[in-house]
């Protein structure tokens, strides 16, 4: 069965981006090409315990089997050697990829504490998405009881879009949750214009 999200685009999203952009060929509507889960564990190095809880609620998250990260060289100030396990990762494609973003979207994000939506500041001039998560509780897989420590990952959302504009524009019409950037203008400012008027 076709993911959700992958019918939307095919339907929605792609019609309507070849209409803001003005693209002729179907080939050249921008696409989102991988997800990319990277969780950084430096503490891994004193306790190699969490490596292994991390790579299964990393799978648990995913659905796929992560890779684990290893230190490119040696830091003595960090007790780190070449080739210490330093972290876990992987790397979504495919069907797997529409279906994990559909969850982020509309399952994890909305259960961050406090959230607004996500920065449009976060990409970085090719077209690429980058959000940091600070614990892996928001996703339902995880099961609050087992869960030793909190641990924070970064996903990265790579696409074949040009320019920031067309991702943003993709991503948001996929259903990514951005906030509405309103340039906020001094607190000092809002209050001298209250007493003034």
């Amino acid at each position: 069965m076709t993911p959700r999200l992958k019918e939307r685009y095919q339907k929605d999203v792609a019609p309507a981006l070849m209409q803001e952009f003005g693209y002729t060929n179907p080939n050249a509507v921008p696409r989102v090409k991988k997800v990319v889960v990277n969780m950084g564990l430096g503490e891994a190095i004193q306790n190699a315990k969490l490596l292994d809880s991390a790579t299964r609620e990393l799978g648990q998250i995913t659905g796929q089997k992560p890779v684990i990260t290893r230190a490119r060289k040696s830091i003595a100030n960090f007790h780190l050697r070449k080739n210490m396990p330093i972290g876990a990762m992987v790397t979504l494609r495919g069907e797997r990829m529409y279906e994990f973003l559909d969850r982020l979207f509309n399952v994890a994000l909305p259960r961050v504490r406090d959230f607004r939506g996500l920065s449009t500041r976060a990409f970085d001039l090719r077209g690429n998405y980058t959000l940091g998560l600070r614990d892996q509780l928001v996703f339902p897989e995880i099961e609050y009881t087992k869960v030793e420590k909190m641990k924070g990952m970064n996903i990265s959302i790579v696409t074949d879009a040009r320019t920031d504009a067309e991702s943003l524009s993709l991503l948001r019409r996929m259903g990514m949750p951005f906030r509405t950037e309103t340039r906020r203008r001094g607190v000092a400012a809002e209050e001298a214009e209250k007493a003034g008027g």
